[in-house]
């Protein structure tokens, strides 16, 4: 990664950048409308710690952010779920993601995670292809359950 990048823990002062880039992200993952979510909501979760995340600097402008929360499983114990990872277009293929998925890791690994979970599109093969090449298993097994709570 080029010394002019930097992955830092976000704090509140990252937040209206990491929104754009969840608006960002759903036009990436072709749900321009699917955001329902707002800065201030954003603000307010994270005071709340319902959320961490990661971000990556360049300069004084975000260009990739990883957010995420702890799980339980009974299987396995704690866990941290990996809700996001996203890199700008104009930065990807440098090794950004890479580091910003390591420093997911080792936050895991600090606060003794068994697990590291995440969702993948089944259409986005470059992100398949990422994760594999973590060494990481891409189950084709389990079907995701969504109801919407309204």
């Amino acid at each position: 990664m080029p010394d002019s990048y930097q992955i830092l823990e976000g704090d509140l002062n990252h937040l209206d950048q990491v929104m754009s880039l969840i608006q960002e992200l759903a036009d990436f993952e072709k749900e321009p409308l699917a955001v329902t979510n707002n800065a201030s909501q954003l603000k307010e979760d994270w005071l709340n710690d319902r959320f961490a995340f990661l971000v990556v600097e360049h300069g004084e402008k975000v260009i990739g952010f990883a957010l995420c929360y702890y799980r339980y499983s009974t299987w396995k114990g704690l866990c941290l779920f990996l809700e996001d990872l996203y890199i700008q277009s104009a930065y990807r293929s440098k090794g950004i993601g890479g580091k910003l998925f390591d420093e997911l890791v080792e936050l895991a690994r600090r606060n003794q995670c068994k697990l590291l979970n995440w969702q993948v599109l089944d259409w986005n093969t470059r992100a398949i292809d990422f994760y594999e090449n973590k060494h990481a298993e891409i189950s084709k097994i389990w079907y995701n359950g969504t109801l919407v709570i309204s």
